[in-house]
């Protein structure tokens, strides 16, 4: 039996990583392939049957793992990103939940037959979108960047919130025990939320405490988090029955908004972690389908389905962007498009387990009526929303801004110089220093590792089409070369190399183009940029072409750009095209490099001295 469990474990593990990277691949949220794997092991194949598998394991594995979940989410909540989010946004993570609860909730009594506790609670569970299922849509949809911005943190946001919700419905419902006053039942509601959220904020303050003061070593940073999450979880239990995940959302929501606190490489592990757990989490909830439940559902659960699509989130897009200045076609896109994700599944699957326990009717249906909204909202929408919104005319042209590696002084100079010609700039660098100083340049930045799980959700590619590496660390150069080579189309790649072997070549093999032809590396650009080079545009013309220009400069110039007539703005490599009358450069231009062309002959052309978009570090 051990044998087999360890087998069993192992199989359901690599075969979630493969459908993790399958979906990285597609472009496609992993919970439709998860969903497909753990339908086929269970109730199709029968290979698995996570009940017989874990035995009385599978209720802890379930809690804990959603109290991760919850924890890892609520740490990305972040009041002051609220409040400074416009309008339309905050009443997408506020009143707007409010609408759909209450459509779905209706929606689910009177089409359902659910009881008003089930159809209340399983309303408050489809609040939620979730970053898992709207990233990898938005990847592929590519809507205009307010659509993006909007469900994009809509999704961010509504997961903690909409959780936070359901947990507290829940509460609600276990504590109105048949016979109860109402008062006695909101009593031990209160009872409930108090001792949750107590619990939470000793705790949080606890550890907060602990890692802003260094009473940790760095390296029991993410053991003590963890201890900490099922602590507080199992205390806060044992004071007041079902209170833990308030516990845990409470405390993630404190830590997160607490100043001072290093919850980055928290966040970390815990993305890490909450991948592993979705992955096998999200195997077993679908392996324990029941084919004979969804027949109980009935026809019933197609009418849940297309209220849920249909009217509630429509219902919700029109009241949240009343009055707003967003057009007809932006609202009909943003009312199509709310795929739900893995926390409403993992949710409803720990509260079902509970309420089944105490005698709930209906609450063995709450699963597989989330799983169809959730199959069903992601594969409508995946297969019709890009075509949906280049029908209404809401999606971005092909995008043409360069997601840079890098915030170092050359990356902060180059990226001045495309602002200054109006193409969109992304700088993503792990050193707070160099993102400081680009955010002071007024460059957008993005702080941290650009291919950890973090940017997979707030990494905003909305205009960008082209990745430019620039940072002075070949191995990220490369790895970064090698993840949005798939994103953004081999050709649109370009890494700046900085290792060298003796035959001049890069010591480290990337995919995509040597950025500024073979022969210029990060060490030569850098030297020239500390040394006062300034990024500089140059119109040719009949009279001062190409040649003339090489020749005025000499070796103090590193031509990067060329922009073609038409505004065109492209990488200069090997092989690129000459540029010809008409066009511009822009190039690095050491400051000691002469102001005129002098040839050797009598006429003597003037390079025209345009400013050029410069930046000195």
């Amino acid at each position: 039996m051990t044998g087999n469990l360890l087998l069993t474990i192992t199989l359901l593990t690599v075969t979630g990583a493969v459908c993790q990277y399958l979906a990285w691949r597609a472009r496609l949220p992993a919970i439709l392939l998860l969903l497909v794997i753990g339908i086929v092991v269970g109730p199709v194949a029968g290979w698995v049957s996570p009940d017989e598998l874990l035995g009385p394991l599978l209720f802890p594995f379930v809690s804990l793992s959603v109290a991760i979940i919850l924890f890892e989410g609520s740490m990305t909540l972040r009041f002051a990103e609220i409040r400074g989010m416009e309008h339309v946004v905050r009443r997408f993570v506020t009143s707007g939940l409010i609408v759909t609860w209450l459509v779905v909730a209706l929606a689910t009594r009177w089409l359902a037959d659910f009881s008003w506790q089930m159809a209340t609670l399983f309303g408050a569970i489809m609040v939620v979108t979730g970053p898992t299922v709207i990233v990898p849509m938005l990847r592929s949809v590519r809507p205009n960047a307010r659509i993006s911005n909007i469900l994009r943190w809509e999704g961010i946001i509504v997961d903690p919130i909409g959780a936070l919700l359901a947990v507290l419905v829940f509460e609600f419902i276990v504590r109105s025990e048949p016979g109860e006053a109402f008062g006695d039942t909101l009593l031990a509601f209160a009872s409930v939320i108090g001792s949750g959220a107590l619990s939470g904020l000793l705790t949080g303050y606890v550890l907060g405490e602990a890692l802003r003061r260094d009473w940790l070593p760095s390296y029991l940073y993410n053991l003590s988090t963890l201890a900490s999450v099922f602590a507080v979880f199992t205390f806060s239990n044992a004071l007041a029955d079902e209170s833990g995940l308030l516990a845990v959302t409470v405390m993630g929501i404190y830590l997160g908004n607490r100043k001072g606190v290093p919850i980055q490489t928290i966040l970390e592990f815990k993305e890490s972690l909450s991948l592993l757990l979705i992955t096998v989490l999200f195997i077993l909830l679908a392996a324990r389908l029941s084919f004979d439940q969804l027949a109980e559902l009935g026809w019933p659960v197609v009418g849940v389905f297309l209220a849920v699509q249909l009217v509630a989130r429509p219902a919700k897009v029109a009241f949240c962007t009343w009055g707003s200045d967003f057009t007809f076609r932006e609202r009909l896109l943003l009312a199509w498009i709310a795929p739900r994700g893995i926390v409403a599944a993992a949710v409803s699957a720990l509260f079902a387990i509970k309420l089944t326990e105490r005698g709930f009717d209906h609450a063995d249906l709450l699963v597989p009526l989330t799983f169809v909204v959730i199959v069903g909202t992601v594969v409508l929408q995946s297969l019709t929303a890009g075509r949906l919104a280049r029908l209404l005319h809401v999606a971005e042209p092909d995008p043409h801004g360069f997601l840079i590696i890098g915030a170092n002084p050359v990356a902060r100079a180059i990226a001045s110089a495309l602002v200054q010609q109006n193409v969109s700039v992304l700088l993503a660098d792990p050193q707070w220093d160099n993102v400081s100083r680009a955010r002071m340049a007024g460059l957008r930045t993005y702080f941290g590792n650009p291919l950890s799980e973090h940017a997979e959700t707030y990494l905003d590619l909305t205009g960008l089409g082209r990745l430019l590496a620039l940072s002075p660390d070949d191995h990220l150069n490369g790895l970064a070369s090698d993840r949005f080579a798939e994103d953004f189309d081999i050709r649109n790649v370009f890494v700046l190399p900085t290792g060298r072997s003796s035959d001049g070549r890069s010591g480290l093999a990337m995919r995509g183009r040597p950025a500024f032809g073979s022969e210029v590396g990060y060490a030569e650009l850098a030297r020239r940029v500390y040394s006062g080079a300034e990024v500089r545009r140059t119109n040719l013309s009949d009279s001062f072409t190409y040649a003339h220009f090489r020749d005025m400069h000499g070796e103090h110039v590193v031509p990067l750009f060329t922009i073609d007539p038409k505004g065109k703005l492209d990488v200069l490599t090997e092989g690129s095209p000459q540029p010809e009358s008409g066009w511009a450069i822009l190039a690095l231009v050491d400051p000691d490099s002469p102001s005129a062309f002098q040839p050797s002959g009598n006429s003597s052309p003037q390079a025209p001295q345009l400013p050029g978009a410069v930046l000195k570090p």
